[in-house]
């Protein structure tokens, strides 16, 4: 997956469980984790949070190094707005905009692997708050 989604996943892979039924339905919510095929690359997955779904306006740091720089955004129907878990890192809607549902191949809602890590995926509306 690689550092895009740290500290959620780890460097080296992750085995994950993927719920295919929510895409089918129509249902994603904000703070699902998704695989998706890359607006850039069809040919390639990524692991993305969704932060925003059609009709929602987002607000994203343009520059992660400068929380005084953000842009805000209206989420087009049909759409959602994706972005990694360290935006450092992440290549995510706030280089590529807002994302077609159609390239959601899913939700993830389990690790499997490594067993010392085996659980649910959290669901977090805001990632970027640290967890006590």
């Amino acid at each position: 997956m690689g550092p895009s989604m740290l500290p959620t996943f780890n460097l080296t892979g992750d085995l994950v469980a993927v719920n295919k039924v929510p895409t089918w339905w129509g249902q994603l919510n904000k703070g699902d984790v998704v695989l998706m095929r890359s607006p850039e690359n069809p040919r390639k997955h990524i692991v993305k949070r969704v932060l925003g779904v059609e009709g929602e306006m987002v607000t994203y740091l343009v520059d992660p190094a400068n929380s005084n720089t953000t842009k805000t955004v209206m989420v087009p129907e049909g759409h959602i707005w994706v972005q990694g878990d360290y935006i450092h890192s992440s290549n995510d809607s706030r280089n590529f905009g807002p994302v077609p549902r159609g390239l959601v191949e899913g939700t993830i809602f389990c690790r499997i692997w490594p067993p010392e890590n085996m659980g649910l995926i959290e669901s977090k509306v805001n990632p970027y708050e640290p967890t006590n």
